[in-house]
């Protein structure tokens, strides 16, 4: 079976296209943020990726930003898509940046 170069081209030219760039009064959740067995990067033109280990489970997501939703915001491609639940959005404290994302504190 041989795979066509143009056709791998155009479904990541259509994947990255799908990214929704973050709104204005977004860009605080921008950055690399780390908390317990969690990662979490979020670019500014929408690109996500996430790990999180419990136990002997590791989740690992790299999809586009679909939209926000109040805090929360949803990444994924065509129907597949997962809420990240935002109990606490970007601040900035003494110790720097955090927020809290699934219920797991966040700092960058």
């Amino acid at each position: 079976m041989s795979i066509n170069p143009l056709l791998v081209l155009c479904s990541l030219l259509l994947l990255t296209a799908c990214s929704e760039p973050l709104p204005q009064d977004k860009l605080d959740y921008a950055g690399h943020w780390q908390g317990q067995g969690m990662e979490l990067t979020i670019e500014a033109d929408g690109k996500v990726s996430y790990r999180r280990r419990e136990g002997i489970t590791t989740t690992t997501i790299n999809a586009p930003l679909k939209h926000f939703k109040g805090d929360d915001f949803i990444v994924g491609i065509g129907p597949f898509d997962t809420t990240f639940v935002v109990s606490q959005p970007p601040q900035m404290t003494a110790e720097g940046w955090r927020m809290t994302v699934d219920g797991v504190e966040l700092y960058k």
